[in-house]
């Protein structure tokens, strides 16, 4: 599970990869051009081996014992795909695949990325571990998907306001966010945002 910015931080910081995911149909296509819906289906996995230029395998694949940590890169996928929280909000549930990686990491108290809308995932599956999505106000439409910070609060997570270029370390839960895209902001501020999870996961693999 992976975006070209998480990529770019692990090999600059000499760490290894592979990329996961669900082989499930997406919740929907959506023609970005125009926000409109398309009347197509397309396959999660399928779609994500474009980003893994082929280099990819199906998440009930995933060995939590043959990984150091894992990282989910976010997107509105997160919101869509590995879970329901665009459509349900508050009372989301998180594909069963997805669950269980993050349930696998967390019990063998292994280090879990997540930026953007995917920490949705963590405030959903680890009762009360502490996250950012950035800002719980929108700020004149600076943070426009804040209210997505007081669903992960109603699920029992503990929010942290954090800026776009900043993390949240959960020390006790070995979680670590970053607010990503939930920020309107220029690209370069996102991907120092991103490079700082990748940075401190990587601090916590011992």
């Amino acid at each position: 599970m992976m975006d070209q910015r998480v990529m770019v931080n692990l090999t600059r910081n000499n760490a290894e990869y592979k990329i996961y995911a669900p082989d499930v149909d997406q919740m929907h296509v959506v023609n970005h051009t125009n926000g409109e819906e398309m009347k197509e289906t397309r396959n999660v996995f399928v779609e994500s081996a474009r980003i893994a230029r082929g280099a990819i395998e199906k998440l009930d694949q995933l060995d939590s014992s043959k990984c150091d940590a894992v990282i989910f890169p976010g997107g509105f996928g997160a919101a869509k795909n590995l879970s329901n929280f665009a459509v349900k909000n508050a009372e989301c549930t998180v594909n069963e695949q997805v669950e269980k990686v993050i349930k696998d990491f967390h019990s063998s108290s292994k280090p879990i990325g997540l930026c953007c809308i995917a920490p949705v995932l963590a405030a959903r599956t680890i009762q009360g571990c502490e996250l950012t999505m950035g800002q719980d106000d929108e700020q004149g439409g600076k943070f426009p998907y804040a209210g997505a910070c007081g669903a992960a609060t109603a699920m029992g997570a503990k929010h942290i306001n954090k800026n776009v270029d900043e993390v949240h370390v959960d020390a006790t839960n070995k979680i670590v966010t970053t607010p990503a895209y939930m920020c309107d902001t220029k690209v370069h501020e996102i991907h120092d945002g991103v490079g700082k999870m990748v940075q401190e996961v990587l601090k916590m693999i011992s």
